[in-house]
């Protein structure tokens, strides 16, 4: 049985595309970004606000409250997608999970952190060599989670000025293409 290599980055597109093979581009706008992950996943502004929030385990939907805590932290954790790359499949949500976990989670709650957590055990078991190899994240910079900067200045700001805040390279940190969760629109 032979292993397959993961997916590269390496393609030739336009600086501007925002396809899943590569990275959002450092030149646009997190607004624009932010906008387009939730498309991307078929996520919703207005979800942000709501009392519950859709999210899903093994595939199975499930809702889950959504306090004042998780709401702020939810925007970011979005943001962190923008900023790292990360995909919203198990694997891709474990990576985002261990890049926030080692960058620290106190400033966000027992609940939120509860999910986080969550989130880097299923990763161990289900993509152990793409959460370990997440926790190379490390910065003293921390993350959004621990920044106390405005959500809305955070928008007008490029992504490649987000990846600076966080001291992220220029093209984020996922090693290959961005993976959607199962209930993501499907491109044709």
């Amino acid at each position: 049985m032979t292993r397959t290599e993961p997916k590269t980055r390496r393609v030739d597109h336009p600086a501007s595309c925002t396809c899943k093979a590569h990275p959002l581009p450092a030149s646009m706008r997190v607004r624009e970004a932010r906008d387009a992950y939730l498309a991307e996943n078929g996520f919703t502004l207005e979800a942000y606000d709501s009392p519950t929030t859709s999210g899903s385990f093994l595939g199975i939907k499930i809702a889950v409250p959504n306090p004042p805590a998780h709401r702020r932290a939810i925007r970011l954790h979005d943001l962190h997608h923008v900023a790292t790359g990360f995909g919203t499949d198990h694997a891709g949500e474990s990576e985002i999970s261990v890049w926030q976990a080692r960058r620290g989670l106190r400033a966000m709650g027992m609940y939120v952190t509860a999910i986080v957590m969550g989130n880097v055990l299923v990763g161990a078991v289900l993509a152990p060599r793409r959460t370990l190899a997440a926790l190379q994240g490390h910065s003293p910079r921390g993350s959004l989670f621990g920044m106390t900067v405005d959500y809305e200045s955070l928008l007008d700001r490029t992504v490649g000025e987000l990846r600076e805040l966080l001291d992220l390279p220029r093209d984020g940190l996922a090693p290959m293409p961005r993976e959607l969760h199962v209930h993501a629109p499907r491109s044709p």
